[in-house]
C-alpha cells in the first residue's frame, strides 16, 4: 500500500515538471518598432514612422550610449 502512495505521489510531482505548449496565437496588434507612439520623450533626431531615422538614431545610441568597448578609456 505505501509503495502504491509513493508511486502516485512521484507521479504527481514529475507531472509538476513538464513544459507546457506555449503559442502566441492571440498577439495580433504589432506593428514595426519605427513606428513608434506619441510619446513626449522621443530621441532628438527620430520621427515617428521613418524607418530611415529610426535606423540612424539606433546606430547612434549603440556606438554613443550603449557600447561598453567605447566608453573604455
Amino acid at each position: 500500500m505505501k509503495a502504491a502512495l509513493l508511486l502516485i505521489a512521484a507521479a504527481f510531482a514529475l507531472a509538476a515538471c513538464a513544459d507546457r505548449e506555449q503559442t502566441a496565437n492571440g498577439i495580433k496588434s504589432d506593428s514595426a518598432p519605427f513606428n513608434g507612439t506619441s510619446h513626449p520623450y522621443v530621441a532628438g533626431g527620430w520621427k515617428p514612422g521613418d524607418r530611415a531615422s529610426w535606423e540612424q538614431q539606433m546606430k547612434v545610441r549603440t556606438v554613443q550610449g550603449q557600447n561598453e568597448y567605447a566608453k573604455v578609456p
